[in-house]
């Protein structure tokens, strides 16, 4: 969906979707979701007011900043798992996840941990994400019901 290692490309990506949401405009699929993952983050609606002052600024980590562009991103990127069910297998264990949490925010934020493990383990390698690991580490939540 949002492939492009432009960040300042990628974050107006998210601000055109959220100024069409607003002005009540016909948004595309891709739209459509980015808009409502900003919708569902109201503490980030405030990056969207001021564009210039947010497009190509930096969220340190070391300085106890929270990346909301990378943070949508993971929510994106997992609904996006979720509608293709790849890895084979991700919407059931989030159906169990859902029935047991009943809250899609708190399903999707754990599941969300495990695929930033995922990427991570592939940056270290060199490889491609290991979908089965990351498949296995979910149903790892399961068990915790």
């Amino acid at each position: 969906m949002l492939f492009n290692n432009d960040r300042n490309a990628m974050r107006e990506v998210y601000y055109q979707s959220w100024q069409k949401k607003l002005k009540g405009e016909t948004l595309n699929p891709t739209e459509a979701i980015i808009s409502t993952v900003i919708t569902e983050h109201p503490e980030y609606h405030k990056i969207f007011d001021k564009k210039q002052n947010h497009i190509d600024k930096d969220f340190s980590p070391e300085s106890g900043q929270t990346n909301p562009f990378l943070h949508m991103g993971l929510h994106i990127a997992i609904r996006e798992q979720l509608a293709t069910n790849r890895p084979f297998g991700i919407k059931g264990i989030y159906l169990e996840l859902m029935n047991k949490y009943q809250d899609n925010s708190t399903v999707e934020h754990m599941m969300m941990d495990h695929l930033v493990e995922t990427m991570m383990a592939s940056q270290r390698t060199g490889l491609p994400p290991n979908e089965q690991n990351y498949l296995q580490s979910l149903r790892q939540l399961l068990s915790q019901i």
